[in-house]
């Protein structure tokens, strides 16, 4: 869907966009990509005094708060979440009835959105992850209860703009998410720095080694990402019977102290921090 055609933002009911660092700004560049115009985006940043003049936003669609009288199609939330209470009133006056709210702050359950802003049609909580800033990375998205077909849509189109976007049933799952592909990213980057660090120990330059990590991450990626096999007829495409791969997935996939516990034990970590946070 071209985001001309979204239908609930117009220049009369423009995409207010709360917060402009660096996941909201890779957004706004994917929408402005997409075809959203200019004129039906307004930002709430203090920090962009000039506006976005390589995004042909002008100083006057930037401020500290919305102008009076302004009526929002949709508030996109992208502030940090520790921040939230303090900014959200700053938006809240252009939001009424027919107003989508759009969230991007882990940990802030429907229940504050709804508690923040008292007039909306319905919350949607959304989970990209860093990758979305070249256009590569994955949204998970929960609909409130009050969320109509259309509003959906709108949502899911907007965070398409920067890669994938998938559903989940519930917002616990939101959690999971968070912990997988939200935080997913610093794991692999910790796999590069490993393999690099094991080529250095072994006699390879810093140079070399981290190129060889990088680009072998990457391109296992990129050929993941193919989807013409699963990752584990890939694995095993790889691996010769008493060659060199099988001998170091004797020890990746040790079933008591291998790569499938320890990654199971780290996604659980990163998700009870999670509950933990939509809770506190």
């Amino acid at each position: 869907m071209q985001l001309l055609e979204l239908g609930i933002i117009s220049a009369e009911r423009p995409l207010v966009l709360l917060g402009c660092g660096n996941m909201g700004r890779a957004l706004l560049s994917g929408w402005r990509a997409r075809g959203l115009p200019a004129d039906q985006i307004f930002i709430i940043d203090p920090a962009l005094p000039d506006g976005l003049p390589e995004l042909d936003i002008e100083a006057s669609q930037v401020g500290q708060s919305v102008p009076q009288g302004l009526r929002a199609g949709l508030v996109m939330l992208a502030v940090k979440p520790q921040v939230f209470a303090a900014a959200a009133p700053s938006a809240a006056a252009a939001a009424d009835g027919d107003t989508a709210i759009l969230s991007i702050m882990a940990g802030v359950p429907v229940r504050s959105l709804e508690a923040a802003f008292p007039h909306n049609a319905g919350c949607v909580r959304a989970m990209p992850n860093t990758p979305a800033a070249i256009g590569k990375g994955i949204t998970a998205l929960y609909a409130g209860p009050d969320v109509v077909p259309g509003h959906r849509r709108a949502c899911e189109a907007l965070m398409q703009a920067s890669g994938r976007a998938v559903w989940v049933e519930s917002e616990a799952d939101l959690n999971t998410v968070t912990a997988i592909s939200g935080s997913g990213p610093a794991y692999v980057f910790c796999m590069m720095e490993a393999l690099k660090a094991a080529g250095v120990k072994r006699g390879l330059s810093d140079a070399v080694a981290q190129d060889l990590a990088i680009e072998t991450v990457a391109g296992a990626g990129a050929l993941a990402t193919a989807r013409t096999k699963e990752p584990s007829t890939l694995r095993v495409q790889v691996t010769s019977p008493n060659g060199t791969t099988e001998a170091g997935l004797s020890v990746l996939m040790d079933q008591e102290k291998g790569l499938f516990q320890l990654i199971d034990e780290t996604v659980d970590a990163a998700q009870k921090r999670a509950q933990a946070l939509s809770k506190s």
